[in-house]
């Protein structure tokens, strides 16, 4: 059985609480300095922040409700992605530096395999 204590619940609703700041701060401080671009990109950081902060709400309360393995380690990689493509994305925007960009990836596949964790976890309890 998995740990009831888990920090994903906690930690999906301080990145949601961070996403929602974050897009606010964009919406209201950003749009007059910055380009329209790096808004684009800053607004986009925050959008999938906020998904991936809803994911690992969903992984912690998986974890903490089942033995589905793989949830656990669903949330983490959720907030890998969150750090490596969100942060990234944000410290592009504000920064201009190009090289940041090259960072997001990481981040993108840190989501994907969180998802592929989730739909394994469940497909394994889905067969048992």
């Amino acid at each position: 059985m998995t740990d009831a204590r888990s920090p994903l619940i906690a930690l999906g609703a301080l990145n949601a609480a961070i996403a929602i700041a974050a897009g606010a701060f964009a919406a209201h401080s950003l749009r007059a300095r910055l380009d329209a671009r790096s808004v684009e990109v800053f607004e986009t950081a925050a959008r999938y922040h906020m998904y991936h902060a809803f994911a690992l709400v969903l992984a912690g309360m998986l974890a903490n409700a089942s033995a589905m393995r793989g949830t656990q380690l669903a949330g983490w990689l959720f907030q890998a992605g969150i750090v490596l493509f969100s942060g990234s994305l944000y410290a592009l925007a504000l920064t201009g530096a190009k090289t940041l960009g090259a960072v997001a990836p990481f981040g993108g596949i840190a989501f994907l395999g969180g998802w592929l964790c989730l739909a394994w976890a469940a497909f394994r309890a889905w067969r048992a």
